[in-house]
């Protein structure tokens, strides 16, 4: 059988073992009794044009298919027939495909009808997103054909869900392991502050605040597990930690069981819901591939702090944090987890598109106003640590964002009110009314101001996916 487990080409294979926070292997194995392709000793050549099902069996021939003749044979006719939309499958193939033989071949294929000479699959994804998708249906069973040999719940996710999609079906890229294979801490152990003696004062936690209940979740043990479900008082909250794009967003998780699916959009991990294995886009918390696309389904979100455990503690001592205690073996050592990734700012899987205004990776505030998805706002990180404070507009919602100096950024609605300082901690509007800062509210005394939903993000990443995007910087 062709295609063997491997997580990536050797290229991809180096990069991934010196920078994923996973184990080499995560125990894939084949399975030989999955039903194989029908009538793969048959070259299928037509003049009449293919049908889907015809076009996926051809290209499923090249994945079971042992005898060589027959391979060269299917991919001639392949050729003599050809169409651009076969570059898609075809170059699936050459990422999990360990036939070095059918490598080759595939890729002097694709050179020849496309008059390049590319020959890496992440190139050959680049030049593909720089054109307007052009595959046919059966691509998305292809890929759910090709994938299951990685995990048999992969399938699912593609079969028949073509017209579902709401993202390219080739920009729905395999991060490097199964469903749940960076395992999700689900109702975690939880400590005192006084109890986590394991944390430093400068280590970076994400800070969630509901209904007068602190809890903070260090990054150095998020970024093994990057996905948490946790009963917060009477709310289950959902943290996606997606360390590629640098962020943490907490959504409420009353009606979905969410896990990480084990693929990237644009370098953004995939979630999926357990009851329809639908796919769903992290950022905006919506569904993008599957039954549940086009329900109105966005999850709500709450507010997160990217702070340090010394501000966070000294703001509420009586939090709960993370317990070491995770059911896990890994080294839970600040800094340890995608240390080479967060040490550079190259990117560990390729973007549509890159934009010069700030680095990569550095980090920009989002406010998730009523209208942020329509008049989408980012404000650099840096830019608020320098001045503390800034005060917009988003849609309809004005905004006042206050930042301290460890970067921990909150935002409210300001209510029209307009204000003209933020020092040591006090916020003045025009009139010379004091407010007074807490996680839920701004105070004057007589009138509050609502906490908005916020979250840090690597600029790369929320540029991907709201390119048209105002910048704050």
């Amino acid at each position: 059988m062709k295609v063997l487990l491997l997580c990536f080409s050797l290229l991809v294979a180096v990069k991934l073992s010196t920078q994923l926070p996973f184990n080499a292997g995560n125990g894939y194995t084949v399975d030989n009794k999955r039903t194989q392709a029908t009538n793969t000793k048959t070259v299928l050549t037509t003049s009449n044009p293919l049908t889907q099902k015809e076009k996926l069996n051809r290209f499923t021939s090249l994945i079971y298919e042992k005898d060589q003749r027959i391979t060269e044979e299917t991919l001639q006719t392949i050729s003599d027939e050809w169409e651009f939309n076969y570059i898609y499958p075809l170059v699936e193939i050459l990422r999990l495909s360990s036939d070095l033989r059918l490598i080759r071949k595939v890729n002097q294929l694709l050179q020849d009808k496309t008059a390049t000479s590319l020959h890496d699959y992440y190139d050959w994804l680049e030049w593909l997103w720089e054109r307007e998708p052009a595959y046919e249906s059966y691509f998305a069973d292809f890929k759910g054909i090709l994938y299951q040999f990685i995990d048999p719940k992969f399938k699912k996710y593609f079969t028949q869900r073509d017209s579902t999609a709401t993202i390219r079906m080739d920009e729905i890229v395999w991060g490097g392991v199964k469903q749940d294979g960076i395992p999700p801490l689900r109702q975690p152990e939880l400590l005192s502050a006084q109890d986590a003696t394991y944390l430093n004062k400068q280590d970076v936690v994400f800070g969630i605040y509901i209904n007068g209940q602190a809890r903070a979740y260090p990054k150095r043990i998020l970024a093994w597990h990057e996905f948490f479900i946790d009963q917060i008082d009477t709310t289950t909250i959902a943290g996606v930690y997606c360390t590629l794009c640098g962020t943490v967003i907490a959504y409420d998780m009353a009606n979905h069981d969410l896990g990480t699916s084990g693929f990237l959009y644009r370098s953004n991990k995939l979630m999926y819901d357990k009851a329809t294995q639908s796919l769903w886009n992290t950022i905006e918390g919506a569904p993008v591939v599957g039954p549940l696309v086009g329900k109105g389904i966005s999850l709500a979100t709450h507010p997160i702090i990217t702070t340090t455990w010394g501000e966070w503690m000294k703001q509420h001592p009586t939090t709960k944090v993370l317990s070491l205690d995770t059911g896990y073996d890994r080294d839970y050592g600040e800094g340890v987890a995608y240390q080479a990734y967060f040490a550079t700012d190259d990117l560990m899987f390729p973007v549509p598109k890159l934009d010069s205004r700030l680095k990569n990776k550095e980090e920009v505030f989002i406010v998730r106003a009523p209208d942020y998805q329509t008049d989408p706002l980012a404000i650099s990180i840096k830019y608020l640590q320098k001045k503390k404070w800034h005060q917009d507009q988003i849609g309809a919602t004005s905004i006042i964002v206050l930042s301290d100096k460890t970067g921990a950024t909150r935002a409210y609605d300001a209510g029209g009110i307009t204000f003209v300082s933020y020092k040591k901690g006090q916020l003045k509007d025009k009139e010379g009314v004091i407010w007074k800062l807490t996680e839920d509210y701004l105070s004057n005394g007589s009138q509050q101001l609502k906490r908005l939903p916020g979250h840090n993000i690597f600029w790369f990443a929320w540029y991907n996916s709201t390119p048209d995007t105002r910048l704050i910087k």
